[in-house]
């Protein structure tokens, strides 16, 4: 087993599943949407990111656009609930469009573990 892929499965798929997180609930609830999953899932994209720098590949390209787009999203999406925070919370309209955005980012991961698990199938002991 090569630990260094059992490393980066984990870190795609730990970001898969954040973004997940994030998601599910009722789209216009920011009670339903917590702030610090959504922090914690851009920090884990970005090292997932990172991971993905060194690979020079076909596949390695595709993972490492899959990753960007992805924090690209989830960091527009943080920097929204920055901007649109109030007092008593957020308005169901800002909520709408920042899950929409964190959403879209799920898109990019969901394409970024397929692309792995297609690639890992396709390889050889």
């Amino acid at each position: 087993m090569n630990l260094e892929r059992v490393i980066f499965g984990f870190f795609i798929l730990l970001a898969l599943t954040l973004n997940f997180v994030f998601v599910v609930g009722e789209i216009d609830n920011y009670k339903h949407h917590n702030v610090w999953v959504l922090t914690i899932a851009i920090l884990v994209s970005l090292i997932a990111t990172g991971l993905k720098l060194g690979d020079r590949t076909q596949v390695g390209a595709l993972l490492l656009a899959a990753s960007l787009v992805t924090d690209l999203l989830l960091i527009t999406a943080r920097i929204i609930w920055i901007v649109a925070k109030t007092d008593v919370g957020l308005a169901p309209e800002a909520m709408v469009t920042i899950v929409s955005i964190a959403a879209g980012a799920l898109v990019a991961n969901i394409v970024s573990a397929v692309i792995l698990i297609g690639d890992t199938l396709m390889s050889r002991r």
